[in-house]
């Protein structure tokens, strides 16, 4: 499929997505949450990546729905739009079984906002802003934000974001535990990609395991939790790449992981 809203770059194990369309601070229009549902299907099949990127061309991660777009399509069930282009994209991050990292270069609202809560991790430029901006405009948080946000920085901050819809600068929002670290505009690729490099030599299938045993934590009782973890780490222990750590530490030298 060649992409025209997004590019799709794979090297060393980190693919990284960006979307592309900078004129209109790459906000959503369905072509592109159709490519973007494209490569997620991909990165979850290919083995050769290990780590996922995802940020934005220009100054913006992304604006949300491009309500331009949405008019000019003419009318048309909200709901449904939101359940075939939104919600397969957040559930497909969220299966997927290998780390996400949002690097948000700038502007995250509505929607885009949305996409970056989704990914496991967040670093952020000194530029960003995060906007829950629904209520702006009379609608309400879709996308996972309301699942998101109460896990990220409770009931009540979340409550504050999403009903007045101000912005978060990338300083309050490391506060408040929005995003995991802010770095100055101009050091946000290689602060990036030291952490995509480092998760791509990792155990890929541990972190899998991982990510499975934290998305199941969010909604299942302690008990549930511990048999669960129990079983992925009978999993991991498995691996091909726990056997390279254990004959590493006892060589005393680095491990090299395979994701295998």
């Amino acid at each position: 499929m060649e992409y025209q809203t997004i590019t799709w770059v794979l090297s060393e194990g980190v693919g990284t997505l960006t979307l592309n369309r900078p004129e209109v601070l790459n906000a959503f229009n369905r072509q592109m949450t159709d490519e973007i549902q494209d490569v997620l299907k991909q990165a979850e099949r290919d083995k050769a990546v290990r780590c996922l990127v995802i940020t934005g061309a220009g100054r913006a991660f992304s604006s949300g729905e491009d309500l331009k777009a949405h008019r000019d399509s003419g009318p048309g069930s909200i709901a449904e739009a939101v359940r075939t282009r939104y919600n397969p994209i957040i559930l497909k991050m969220r299966a997927l079984e290998k780390p996400i990292i949002a690097a948000v270069n700038g502007v995250a609202a509505g929607a885009g906002c949305s996409l970056a809560l989704a990914a496991d991790l967040r670093i952020a430029s000194d530029k960003a802003r995060f906007i829950e901006a629904f209520s702006r405009i009379g609608l309400v948080p879709d996308s996972g934000s309301t699942f998101f946000l109460p896990w990220l920085v409770g009931y009540s901050k979340a409550a504050e974001l999403c009903f007045l819809a101000e912005d978060v600068p990338a300083g309050e929002a490391l506060r408040i535990g929005l995003v995991n670290k802010v770095v100055p505009a101009d050091e946000l690729e290689a602060a990036t990609a030291a952490w995509a490099t480092k998760l791509a030599q990792g155990p890929t299938v541990a972190y899998g395991l991982t990510k499975r045993a934290l998305n199941r934590a969010l909604h299942a009782p302690l008990h549930e939790i511990l048999e669960y973890e129990m079983y992925g780490q009978e999993a991991a222990g498995r691996t091909a790449d726990f056997r390279e750590a254990v004959a590493a530490f006892l060589e005393k030298r680095s491990a090299t992981f395979k994701g295998e």
